[in-house]
């Protein structure tokens, strides 16, 4: 079979090109990088204290589960124990769903305690029965000294709608989690309780998304 001839890149048919740097742009360069160096080694030598963090990922941009998922990846990666409670999108058999129950299931314990979106279920009644058998599961799992990293996936959506107790939930985190265990909890509009109680949040800022053009999710990317 033949094959059209290889075409290069525009950017290797250019004749653009970069000027390399004089010995004095180099050297200021340099002193720069040392300058900063220095800072950053002052600044990191009194961080030297170590402990299991409450982290929150919210807002109405996308990426809060993805970096959830993120952050499990590693965990494998460094061999440290971890745990998945999906709550509220437990009907979907997303990619990292898929991925973790089939091929890391010795490394990751996965508990799925949704049912589907509230407006998919429909019942709130079983809705608040979903969410609080999986904070049960999820707290068991927390307290359990052998699992070092816990993914507490859209649980901000089930303490939203008042379907757990933020207070029981905070109190647990800050009273009751053992010290080195690593608690990340994701989802839209984070109460101000669990902000105040974590020690990392990130929100998710919404600049653009396809979905406003009239593009459906996509596997690999939404799911």
């Amino acid at each position: 079979m033949s094959h059209p001839p290889f075409q290069k890149s525009t950017l290797e048919t250019s004749n653009m090109s970069v000027t390399p740097p004089s010995a004095e742009e180099q050297a200021r360069h340099t002193e720069k990088m040392k300058k900063i160096k220095a800072a950053r080694d002052r600044l990191m030598a009194d961080k030297t204290e170590e402990k299991g963090l409450i982290m929150v990922h919210t807002g109405k941009g996308k990426g809060k589960s993805s970096s959830g998922f993120g952050m499990i990846l590693r965990c494998i990666a460094h061999e440290m124990p971890c745990a998945v409670v999906q709550f509220i999108k437990g009907s979907w058999m997303t990619g990292e769903r898929k991925l973790l129950t089939e091929r890391f299931a010795d490394e990751v314990k996965f508990v799925v305690s949704g049912e589907g979106f509230t407006w998919d279920t429909q019942d709130k009644a079983r809705d608040i029965a979903a969410a609080q058998a999986g904070w049960e599961q999820a707290k068991a799992i927390i307290l359990d000294p052998n699992i070092q990293f816990v993914l507490l996936d859209e649980i901000n959506i089930a303490l939203r709608n008042d379907y757990l107790d933020i207070d029981e939930v905070v109190t647990f985190l800050l009273e009751e989690k053992p010290k080195m265990t690593h608690v990340c909890l994701t989802g839209r509009n984070a109460k101000p309780e669990l902000i105040e109680a974590a020690d990392l949040v990130t929100e998710m800022e919404l600049i653009k998304h396809p979905f406003r053009d009239g593009i459906k999710a996509q596997l690999g990317v939404e799911f």
